[in-house]
């Protein structure tokens, strides 16, 4: 964190330097360009083939000449495709030579492979070059005793700002907040500001979107786009430039609702202030679109009964145990449906067509449920979907199901009439389809409000619970109405 000092006053005078932005800045913007990776690296087959031919022949210098120029990302993602022993011995092979960003972009089995062969020397090295909220999930990610080892090589101002993001709960906007940011006083001049940004200054963050400005307190009180700062005249002061009543996000709010935030006012960075409103740290556009990444991934895993352990890169013994425990839920709620059926047997037997079209009306039931759950849980999670409209967009979800239900109860009938040529069972057939879809339009709504309220996330749990309701009731209502009426 870099707050200047307040009572410095010696600087150049305005008038010398000029108010526009100078060839320095220009010069300065031209050096970031450059640092662009100006090709992707695809993971082509002849590139893979290369490399490992290249390790089997022990030669070193070829590979790492072909990670030279390769981005971090595209590194993690060669490790992630490699089978395991090819990984380690890649790692061997890169050794010291891993650029530390490696640590930050792969995932699953990969980085923990990664961190396992890596030194902790070699991992506190590279800790100690990320910004505090990469080095966070760095150290998060390790073994408790790699964990104490990393953090006790690292020098004491980066080990304490490192547990205190870590004293912050799990998943909160404290955990994602990178500590190095520019903070400065109200009563300072635009050329004051720009000089201070100019100097030779370590503790200056590399990249930054927003200046913020703070009372002698540290309680930020606006806050000053760069872009603003570079067109304004050097004789004015911040204080009549800069945002006032800055938007400020909360150490301790989980990090689905600071990414929320962040999509709804159209956040570039944000301030983060602890419990007496200092300011803390900052978090920034690109650290959020991880978060989204994550947990729309989290969500879509989740709704088909898969944990977030089941991605592509993870043990297959993970991915066992996390599919495993859904399966036999499911299969709970299969022998739930199973048990309706068992009570019409003898209506079955009479009448075979009734075990030819049952799984239909139990089909069309649980896709009908599943999309109207899908726009539930998804309104549910960007906040559309609240107490003030739930009642309105519930009647138009039992609207449209209840239209699409008559509308394939029509065809339905028809077909089964066609099919068997009984008219009454055509007739069933048609409203046990209309009954099942209006269930299933409710259900769909219903049950992921409800586990909403109970603090429950609905996009893990709601496909049970729909699945189950729209097949019992399918069964339910087509067998009930052929037992009692043909029978």
């Amino acid at each position: 964190m870099t707050e200047p000092d307040q009572h410095k006053d010696e600087y150049r005078d305005p008038e010398a330097v000029g108010a526009d932005v100078d060839a320095a800045v220009i010069d300065g913007v031209v050096d970031d360009l450059r640092d662009v990776p100006q090709t992707d690296v695809h993971l082509s087959r002849p590139f893979i083939d290369g490399l490992q031919e290249a390790m089997k022949l022990e030669d070193r210098d070829e590979v790492l000449s072909m990670f030279e120029e390769l981005h971090a990302a595209d590194v993690a993602d060669i490790l992630e495709v490699l089978p395991s022993v090819k990984r380690v011995r890649l790692i061997e092979f890169l050794g010291d030579k891993i650029d530390p960003d490696v640590l930050t972009e792969v995932e699953g089995e990969a980085q923990e492979e990664l961190y396992e062969h890596l030194p902790n020397e070699q991992i506190a090295d590279a800790v100690t070059e990320l910004e505090t909220d990469d080095a966070v999930y760095v150290i998060e990610e390790l073994e408790a005793s790699d964990r104490e080892e990393v953090l006790q090589a690292l020098a004491s101002d980066d080990r304490a700002a490192i547990e205190e993001n870590l004293s912050y709960p799990e998943d909160s906007a404290g955990r994602l907040m990178q500590r190095d940011l520019v903070a400065l006083p109200e009563f300072w001049t635009v050329g004051q500001a720009i000089d201070f940004l100019r100097s030779d200054n370590n503790s200056i963050p590399k990249d930054f979107y927003d200046v913020f400005i703070v009372d002698p307190s540290h309680h930020p009180v606006g806050t000053l786009p760069v872009s603003r700062l570079m067109r304004s005249q050097r004789g004015i002061t911040i204080a009549d430039i800069m945002k006032v009543d800055p938007y400020l996000i909360d150490a301790t709010t989980d990090q689905e609702e600071a990414a929320y935030q962040f999509t709804k006012y159209h956040l570039i960075s944000s301030g983060v202030v602890d419990g007496n409103g200092r300011l803390v740290g900052v978090i920034t556009v690109d650290d959020v679109v991880d978060v989204i990444e994550e947990e729309a991934g989290e969500d879509i895993l989740a709704l088909a009964g898969v944990g977030e352990e089941s991605g592509l890169n993870e043990n297959f013994l993970e991915i066992t145990r996390s599919r495993f425990a859904w399966l036999v839920i499911n299969l709970g709620t299969a022998i739930l449906a199973s048990t309706v059926i068992g009570y019409f047997d003898a209506t079955i037997e009479q009448m075979v067509a009734l075990a030819v079209l049952m799984p239909i009306v139990a089909s069309m039931g649980g896709n009908a449920g599943t999309q109207t759950m899908t726009v539930a849980v998804r309104a549910i999670a960007t906040k559309e979907l609240s107490s003030t409209n739930a009642f309105r967009v519930t009647m138009r979800e039992l609207t449209a199901a209840s239209l699409n239900g008559v509308a394939l109860a029509l065809v339905s009938a028809l077909v089964a009439y066609l099919w068997f040529g009984g008219a009454t069972l055509a007739i069933i057939f048609g409203v046990a389809m209309v009954v099942n879809i209006f269930v299933a339009g409710f259900s769909g709504m219903a049950v992921p409000m409800v586990l909403h309220k109970l603090d429950i996330d609905p996009a893990i749990a709601s496909s049970v619970f729909v699945t189950t309701i729209t097949d019992v009731v399918g069964f339910f209502a087509f067998l009930g109405m052929a037992a009692f009426i043909l029978l």
